[in-house]
C-alpha cells in the first residue's frame, strides 16, 4: 500500500473541504486590507449574520437580554393644528441607537477608526427594531429612499438610523376656553412586534427632543415640551399590535401650545363690541320711528351673527359650551334686548290713555306702566276731584247722565330742589286750593312771580282739559327732565303721558344697556384670564 498516495488524497479533499468553507463563509481575516463594501458584506455574510433575528445580548448569569434602543426627535417643522379634523402635522427628523455586536469589528480590523456610513441599502441589509407612530394618521419618509436614511455602524457595533418624516398626527383637542386655549399634542412612538422581554425603548439622556430655532407657528406658541416612557398593555382585543397580546414599550413626546389671540381680539372681539354698540343707536330715535330702529336692529343682529359663523366654520361640533359660544350668546343677547326695547316702547308710544303714577321714580313709573289699568283705579280712590271737562275728555262721558268728575293732574319736571321751588309748591297749592273751592272754569298760568326764581317751567292750569302739566318741551330736554326724578318724593298722583313714558324708558336704556355690557365684560375677561 502506497502511504503517500493516500495521504496525498487526503490532504487534496481536506485543501478542497477548506475552500467550500472559505467561499460559504468568508473570512474576517486581514479586515484592514478590505474595503468597506468588502468589509460589510464579510460582517454581514448569511454564515454569521441574520437579519430577521435581534442582537441577542446575555447577563452574567446567563439571562437573556432585551434590545436596548435609544432614541431621538429633532422637530424642524410643524403646521398648526387643525381644529375641525383634530389633527396636526409634523416635519422631525427620528435618529435610532442600539447596539449589535454582531456587527463588531474593531477587532477585525483595528486600524479602521472611522464608523461605516451608508445609506437605504445599508440599512435593509441590517436588523431595524420596528417603530410605529400609535397615534398617527399618515406618515411617509420625506424625499427620496436614498437621500433620506443615514446608517452609520460604529467599531463597537453601535447601530445609528436617522430618517426624515412627516407625520399628520391626531390630537384631542380641548376648545372650552376657545380662542383662549391651551393644547397639548403628544407623538407617540411604540414598538410594533417585539415586546418588553425582547425590545425596550429608551430616550436619549441628553436632549431628547430638539427644536429647530427657526420654527415658528402662525396661530400658536410652542411653550414647551417633555418626554415620557411608559409600557403598554397590549390584549386580543388591541389589535395595533398585530393581535399579539404582551407588554410593548412606548415612548412619546408632549407639546404644550397656546393659542396667539390677537387674531381673534382684531377680526371677531372688537368689530363684535362695535356691532352690539351700534344697535343702541337705537335709543336715541323717537319711539314712533319705526321703519329705522327696526332696520337698525335686525342689521346689526344680521351682521353679527354672519361674523360669528365665519369663526365657527373651522371648529368642531363638540357637545359642550365654548367660551366663544358664551361671548356670542351674550352679544345676542344685548342686541335682542334692543329690540325687544323697541317694541316695548313703541307700543307704549300707542296708547291712548295718560297713565296715572304715584310716585316719580322708576319703581313706580314701571309699575304703572305694566298695569296701567289697576294704577288708574287707585287714582280715582286718591286723587281731588274738580268741575269741568279734562283735556281729552271722553266724548261719551260727557254725554252721559252720570257726574263727571275730573282730576288733578301735574307734570312736574323739576331738576333740582331748590328754595324756589319749594315757594313755587306752596304758591302752587294754594292756587289750586282755590280752585276746587270755587270750581269755575279757568287758565291760570304761573310764568313770572315765583316760578322765575325757582327756574321751573310754566305750568298751565285747565279745569277744561282736568291737568296741570309743563309747557312742552324739545325731545333732547327730556332725558334732563327724568334726570333727577329719584330725588322727588312727590306728594300725590301724576299723570304721565304714554310718549313720555316711552321717551323715559329710552333714556334709561342709555345707560343700563352700555352699564350691564360694561359688567358683562368684566365678568368675561376675569373668567378667560384669571380663572
Amino acid at each position: 500500500m502506497d502511504w503517500n498516495l493516500i495521504i496525498s488524497i487526503l490532504l487534496n479533499c481536506l485543501h478542497l473541504a477548506r475552500t467550500a468553507i472559505d467561499d460559504d463563509c468568508p473570512t474576517l481575516a486581514d479586515g484592514d486590507s478590505l474595503s468597506q463594501t468588502q468589509l460589510l458584506d464579510r460582517l454581514t455574510h448569511g454564515c454569521r449574520y441574520d437579519r430577521l433575528e435581534r442582537p441577542i445580548t446575555y447577563s452574567v448569569s446567563g439571562t437573556r437580554l432585551p434590545v436596548d434602543v435609544y432614541m431621538r426627535a429633532y422637530i424642524y417643522f410643524m403646521q398648526n393644528l387643525e381644529a375641525h379634523d383634530l389633527q396636526f402635522k409634523i416635519y422631525a427628523l427620528l435618529q435610532l441607537r442600539y447596539l449589535d455586536p454582531r456587527l463588531t469589528f474593531r477587532n477585525v480590523s483595528p486600524k479602521r477608526q472611522q464608523p461605516i456610513l451608508g445609506e437605504q441599502q445599508l440599512r435593509d441589509s441590517l436588523w431595524m427594531p420596528h417603530i410605529f407612530l400609535a397615534n398617527e394618521r399618515d406618515s411617509s419618509i420625506l424625499g427620496t429612499t436614498e437621500k433620506d436614511i443615514l446608517t452609520s455602524i460604529s467599531p463597537d457595533g453601535t447601530v445609528i438610523v436617522s430618517s426624515r418624516i412627516k407625520a399628520t398626527l391626531y390630537c384631542w383637542l380641548n376648545l372650552k376656553k376657545f380662542p383662549f386655549d391651551e393644547q397639548y399634542c403628544a407623538t407617540q412612538l411604540e414598538s410594533w412586534m417585539y415586546n418588553t422581554s425582547e425590545m425596550v425603548l429608551h430616550w436619549e439622556q441628553k436632549r431628547p427632543i430638539t427644536y429647530d430655532p427657526a420654527l415658528h407657528l402662525t396661530e400658536f406658541l410652542v411653550q414647551h415640551s417633555w418626554s415620557n416612557e411608559t409600557t403598554i398593555n397590549a390584549d386580543l382585543s388591541d389589535l395595533r399590535h398585530g393581535a399579539f397580546a404582551g407588554n410593548y414599550s412606548s415612548l412619546s413626546f408632549t407639546v404644550h401650545l397656546t393659542r396667539v389671540v390677537g387674531f381673534y381680539l382684531m377680526d371677531y372681539f372688537l368689530p363684535s363690541m362695535l356691532i352690539v354698540a351700534i344697535s343702541w343707536v337705537s335709543f336715541w330715535l323717537q319711539a314712533d320711528q319705526a321703519p329705522p330702529r327696526i332696520t337698525l336692529g335686525t342689521s346689526t343682529m344680521l351682521t353679527f351673527i354672519t361674523l360669528a359663523s365665519a369663526q365657527g366654520k373651522t371648529l368642531p361640533k363638540v357637545s359642550y359650551i365654548k367660551v366663544s359660544e358664551v361671548w356670542f350668546l351674550g352679544c345676542t343677547i344685548f342686541i335682542f334686548g334692543s329690540l325687544v326695547e323697541f317694541a316695548f316702547v313703541n307700543s307704549i308710544w300707542r296708547r291712548k290713555h295718560n297713565v296715572p303714577v304715584k310716585k316719580l321714580n322708576s319703581k313706580h313709573i314701571l309699575k304703572s306702566t305694566l298695569s296701567p289699568k289697576l294704577s288708574r283705579r287707585r287714582s280715582h280712590a286718591r286723587s281731588r276731584s274738580f268741575s269741568g271737562t279734562g283735556r281729552q275728555a271722553d266724548t261719551s262721558s260727557l254725554s252721559s247722565n252720570a257726574p263727571f268728575n275730573n282730576y288733578l293732574t301735574v307734570n312736574l319736571p323739576i331738576t333740582t330742589i331748590t328754595e324756589g321751588q319749594v315757594l313755587g309748591h306752596s304758591v302752587r297749592k294754594s292756587s289750586l286750593q282755590a280752585l276746587s273751592a270755587s270750581n269755575r272754569k279757568m287758565d291760570v298760568t304761573f310764568v313770572e312771580s315765583a316760578f322765575n326764581e325757582a327756574a321751573v317751567p310754566a305750568i298751565e292750569l285747565s279745569t277744561a282739559s282736568g291737568s296741570i302739566g309743563p309747557v312742552p318741551n324739545n325731545n333732547n330736554n327730556k332725558c334732563e327732565e327724568f334726570s333727577h326724578e329719584d330725588e322727588i318724593d312727590q306728594i300725590g298722583w301724576t299723570t304721565l303721558t304714554p310718549q313720555e313714558i316711552a321717551m323715559w324708558i329710552d333714556c334709561r336704556a342709555r345707560i343700563v344697556f352700555p352699564l350691564s355690557f360694561l359688567v358683562f365684560n368684566i365678568f368675561f375677561w376675569t373668567f378667560v384670564y384669571c380663572i
